[in-house]
């Protein structure tokens, strides 16, 4: 395999983009070992850009090194997760705002289309279909809010905590709730009314109360099954 400056630059890129949506959608959750020879192997490349996409990983907080482990994907302490929600609710609640502001009509069909599309999942009962379906609910909002630095900003924080964000799903009527949830700002957006969709967006995305002890009791099985 050779490599000159620019390929590897551009296959390290490429790889980061694999991994970073592997880890989003919990392919590959906290914990999970990424180990260059595999990675090299699977990806049919040197370990040179492998190891260069694990360190674009790294500076970002997904990936980080561990003895005798070598590259994991980062699993967060719990007061880091709750930080990170905390942020979150607010980055999130300001797109919402500011979609109730400047979200198009185009923009207001996609949003419909895809609040809909999460309503049919949830008759499945197919967790991993809904947070996919969940997560392009989110990014019309994000792309929606006509910010683009804040939309960049919201998109990257959630890709550090999408492993978390899954493991809130897997609580027994958290997909109907969610969608209610959903609702409440589709219909706070669709009205014009920015103050109502900031709030209910953030609430929607906080850890707090029962929520939080739910979500505490799903993290600590997760982790179980990955150790």
């Amino acid at each position: 395999m050779s490599d000159g400056a620019e390929p590897k630059r551009s296959r390290a890129t490429h790889l980061r983009e694999l991994l970073e949506a592997e880890i989003a959608s919990g392919k590959l959750p906290p914990g999970s070992r990424l180990e260059e020879l595999a990675l090299a192997e699977r990806f049919q490349v040197s370990r040179t850009p492998v190891r260069e996409a694990l360190a674009q990983l790294a500076s970002a907080g997904l990936v980080e090194t561990r003895p005798r482990q070598g590259a994991v994907v980062a699993t967060l302490s719990v007061q880091n997760i709750i930080d990170r929600f905390e942020v979150m609710a607010n980055l999130e609640a300001q797109c919402a705002e500011l979609c109730a502001r400047r979200m198009t009509a185009a923009g207001h069909k996609t949003l419909l289309d895809q609040h809909r599309l999460c309503a049919e999942i949830i008759e499945s009962g197919d967790t991993d279909a809904y947070y996919d379906a969940n997560r392009r609910f989110h990014e019309v909002i994000y792309a929606g809010c006509g910010n683009s630095y804040l939309e960049e900003m919201t998109r990257s924080l959630r890709n550090r905590v999408s492993a978390y964000r899954r493991i809130q799903l897997r609580h027994p009527g958290r997909l109907r709730k969610s969608w209610d949830e959903h609702d409440a700002i589709v219909r706070a957006i669709l009205a014009g009314d920015a103050e109502t969709a900031r709030e209910a967006t953030r609430r929607h995305i906080a850890i707090q109360g029962d929520t939080f002890t739910d979500f505490m009791a799903l993290l600590r099985t997760a982790q179980l099954q990955v150790a």
